[in-house]
């Protein structure tokens, strides 16, 4: 299994490896851990360089989009250089909380666009009562730049912008949140999407599924997660493996090893 999406750097540097080794011992063999700030890249970097199960991306959060100078397209692409650097963000929209103001987070979403584009490396999506706007901006920029690989990370929207992404060539992870008993919408339509569209994460160290729900999250989850997604679309986890494994080899091309 590979945690396409968690933040390692979230967790004591001294307990990264017990965290690490959990999950390999789990089943997770691979993880992402994941930039919410340019300033972040020197630890990110240095989480994959000692630890050969781990990869990262670039880019900003929307909630730290409004935080000093907003970094540009080529700053973006230039933090993609390094070898384990395999993908870009996370970015987006967050209207539910609205950190930052909503035309600095539409501008730093257009950004990262842009450098997916550039790169053409997957651009983790993170969105949050903002569907609309997300689902017009990925279709704007596309008809400017060209195509480029995404995926909905921790998916909990709406249906709409669900099948909106899946009809511009988008993927769609699912996170702890699947695993939640009031989640009937959501894994309603996990049922619905092709099976060589999804993918699976953590986002820890948040949204532990259960029995571990309110506790810190680990990449060692994934694995409950997957269970979930399996059996809500009839197949065996191992299946479900095999096919949320095979996915992210296809969309993170960058991750050889």
């Amino acid at each position: 299994m590979v945690d396409s999406h968690c933040h390692l750097d979230h967790f004591k540097e001294e307990e990264q490896p017990e965290i690490i080794a959990r999950a390999v011992a789990a089943g997770v063999t691979r993880m992402v851990t994941i930039s919410v700030r340019m300033s972040q890249g020197p630890m990110i970097r240095t989480l994959t360089e000692r630890h050969p199960e781990v990869w990262g991306t670039a880019g900003v959060h929307p909630h730290q989009s409004g935080e000093g100078v907003m970094p540009s397209v080529e700053e973006i692409v230039e933090a993609t250089r390094h070898p384990r650097i395999i993908g870009i963000g996370e970015s987006g929209l967050d209207y539910f909380y609205d950190k930052s103001p909503r035309d600095v987070q539409q501008e730093g979403f257009r950004r990262h666009i842009r450098a997916a584009q550039a790169t053409q490396l997957p651009l983790c999506i993170h969105a949050r009562d903002a569907d609309e706007d997300v689902a017009a901006i990925l279709a704007e920029e596309a008809g400017k730049g060209g195509s480029f690989p995404f995926l909905l990370h921790c998916f909990s929207s709406g249906r709409a912008l669900g099948e909106a992404a899946l009809a511009m060539g988008g993927h769609i992870s699912f996170s702890g949140i699947l695993t939640f008993p009031r989640s009937t919408e959501l894994r309603d339509f996990a049922k619905d999407v092709p099976a060589e569209r999804l993918l699976v994460e953590t986002d820890s160290p948040y949204l532990a599924p259960p029995p571990h729900r309110g506790k810190r999250c680990e990449p060692a989850y994934t694995a409950l997660t997957l269970k979930v997604l399996a059996e809500t679309r009839g197949v065996a986890p191992e299946e479900m493996a095999r096919i949320t494994t095979a996915n992210f080899r296809r969309l993170y091309t960058k991750a050889t090893d």
